[in-house]
Parts: C-alpha cells; structure tokens; sequence
C-alpha cells in the first residue's frame, strides 16, 4: 500500500484497465475483476489507473469509476485516477457523481469518439473544437480535476520521416 504524503509527481505510468473490463463484460462470472487487476498494477509500480466508461458500457462502466475511485482512496492515495471519454456523451455525470462522493479523481482524458465507436481514433481539431470545449474545461477545472486533451496532430515531417 502507498502511503507516501509527498507532493504529487507527474504520473510516469497509468494502466488503463478497458480490455480487462472489455473481457470482464463478455462473461457473467465478473471475472477478471477490474479491481483486482488495479490493485495488481498499483503492487507492481504503476503510478495511477486510467478507464474509459463508454455509454454503452462495454468497457469500463460508471459503477467501475466508483469502486476504482474508493479503492484508491482507501489503498493508494498517492496515485493518479484518469477516467478519459467523450465530454459530451456521459463522461461530466461521471465526473460529477464521484466529485459529489468526495471520492478522488484527478484528470479527466477528453476524447472526441462517438457512441459505438470500436476505439478511440482520432482527436480534437483546434481550433475548431476549442469553443465547445471551454465550457466543459472549466467545469472540470470547477470540479478539481485536471483536463488533457486527445488531439490530432499536425502531420508534419520530422527528422527525415513522414508521419502521414
């Protein structure tokens, strides 16, 4: 268990734990346990826990968040909780009811996927997107919780290699 008091240091490695949810959801056993996996990753080192809950839930789901959220408040309060998802879709009632549980959570991935979508493969364009963003940018930030956004690139050339 990580009891450490020191400042928190950027987060080096966060699992993130949809496929062990993903697999989890195929099955009525509740096996694997996505908790039990978090706390695998937490033993060996990992420096924080990353899910995904989609509206559809066949990943991680709203009641994963909640569990995962107790769990590291209780066993590891120095690492890092991310729950990443679109902003517009369920990710802010998320954010919302584990505020509104005292429970930790300290960044929030904003990914611009749709409903259904198999994975996440493609970003925020700016600055196109930058002006329905703010607001939700500032709620997060309301709420405590640090924002990244899952952005396109502009591919470019570098060092000799062509990314597109």
């Amino acid at each position: 268990m990580n009891t450490s008091s020191s400042p928190r240091t950027p987060t080096a490695l966060s699992v993130n734990l949809n496929k062990v949810a993903l697999v989890r959801n195929t099955r009525e056993l509740g096996i694997p346990s996505v908790l039990f996996a978090a706390a695998t990753c937490l033993d060996a080192g990992a420096h924080g826990i990353t899910v995904h809950p989609r509206p559809d839930a066949r990943h991680s789901r709203a009641q994963d968040v909640h569990e995962l959220s107790a769990l590291i408040a209780k066993e590891w309060p120095g690492v890092e909780f991310n729950v990443e998802g679109n902003p517009f879709h369920n990710l802010m009632d998320v954010a919302r009811a584990v505020q509104a549980r005292g429970l930790p959570l300290h960044q929030l991935t904003l990914v611009p996927d749709s409903e259904g979508q198999f994975t996440s493969d493609h970003g925020w364009s700016f600055p196109q997107d930058a002006d329905r963003l703010r607001p939700v940018v500032a709620e997060a930030h309301a709420l405590g919780v640090r924002v990244s956004l899952f952005m396109d690139a502009e591919p470019t050339r570098r060092r000799g290699i062509s990314y597109a």
